[in-house]
């Protein structure tokens, strides 16, 4: 549950009552191209490691009769996968307007390695950590939504490299695309050039050590978050712009799956659960259960307490042990910056 003083910041800032004498957000292209890219500053401890391991905030929205939840995902950052497990009580394409969206922008960052380039699959979430020379005690992250690979061609698992860095790809389409396409509807292409509006790589592509798989652009706005690929992870196009001139070729990249997550804020222990978009796992608490007998901060909480816990997460980390810490260990400048943008 959101705190007043969040609440109180939302209503002023975030238009979650727009009306007379509120700033009015037009969720169009030209609002999500100039949106906040979701990255914060985390502090690090004198091992190295992140002080805490969650960052972000989370928001609510005051549903408009205009606004669907993809268009107000794109807008926060987040993917289709996130907030329709956030409000599963809200049509995707059309909400109720007067109803209040909860806006999952708070994350667990996957475990356990805080460097270059991580995808969690299983929520569908990419990570880019930057350690800057000038910041020694500080890790820069930045995080985006992501499409994943479809049930039948998943995104593989495994730790790889980025090959090659490519603006507006060409799309040489692999055989067996190739031949959904003939049977599908009669396209019988070898190729799409980069720029072509159907082309759906977008106009940005990492290329990965394994494969022909990629990190790229998409020309469907409404991918990320959602198992859509062959395999491959796409990105909104206002994300994979301002990642792509950040990561250099021979940039590490894990490709991992984490539904269960734990994470550290402070002396609070968290557990966030994510959508397990290729359903890996039969109960999802159990898991949790499980996994928190590898962090000896839980020892004392009950396995009940944990499995209760990990069932409320609903995409949002969920306290489950350990005392509040009242300072911030990340800077939440993002969430600030994401406001201005909304006026």
């Amino acid at each position: 549950m959101l705190s007043a003083a969040v609440c109180g910041m939302l209503l002023a800032a975030c238009g979650r009552l727009p009306g007379p004498g509120q700033p009015r957000i037009v969720l169009d292209e030209a609002a999500f191209a100039n949106r906040a890219a979701t990255a914060f500053r985390v502090r690090l401890d004198a091992d190295g490691k992140p002080a805490t391991t969650v960052v972000g905030t989370p928001k609510e929205w005051r549903v408009r009769k205009e606004d669907t939840l993809l268009d107000v995902a794109r807008y926060f950052g987040l993917g289709y996968g996130e907030i329709t497990q956030a409000n599963p009580q809200l049509d995707a394409w059309v909400p109720t307007p007067g109803a209040t969206a909860v806006l999952p922008t708070q994350w667990t960052l996957p475990c356990c390695t805080y460097k270059g380039l991580v995808v969690n699959v299983a929520e569908m979430r990419l990570f880019y950590y930057r350690h800057e020379p000038d910041r020694p005690n500080e890790l820069w992250v930045f995080t985006a939504p992501v499409g994943v690979g479809r049930p039948e061609h998943p995104t593989p698992r495994g730790v790889y490299k980025v090959r090659a860095k490519t603006e507006n790809p060409t799309w040489v389409i692999p055989e067996s695309i190739r031949r959904e396409h003939i049977r599908e509807r009669g396209d019988h292409r070898r190729s799409i050039a980069g720029g072509e509006k159907d082309n759906p790589l977008g106009k940005y592509r990492l290329a990965l050590t394994h494969g022909s798989y990629a990190i790229h652009g998409t020309n469907i706005a409404w991918g990320p978050g959602m198992p859509v690929t062959h395999g491959c992870m796409r990105l909104y196009p206002e994300d994979i712009a301002r990642l792509y001139p950040l990561v250099p070729v021979g940039t590490r990249v894990e490709l991992t799956y984490q539904p269960v997550r734990f994470g550290k804020r402070g002396a609070e222990m968290t557990v966030q659960v994510a959508p397990d978009v290729y359903g890996k796992t039969r109960a999802l608490g159990d898991e949790a259960v499980r996994a928190a007998k590898r962090h000896p901060e839980l020892r004392g909480v009950s396995p009940a307490a944990i499995r209760e816990a990990a069932e409320r997460s609903r995409g949002l980390p969920v306290a489950v042990g350990g005392a509040r810490h009242a300072a911030p260990a990340t800077d939440p400048s993002a969430d600030r910056r994401q406001v201005r943008a909304a006026r």
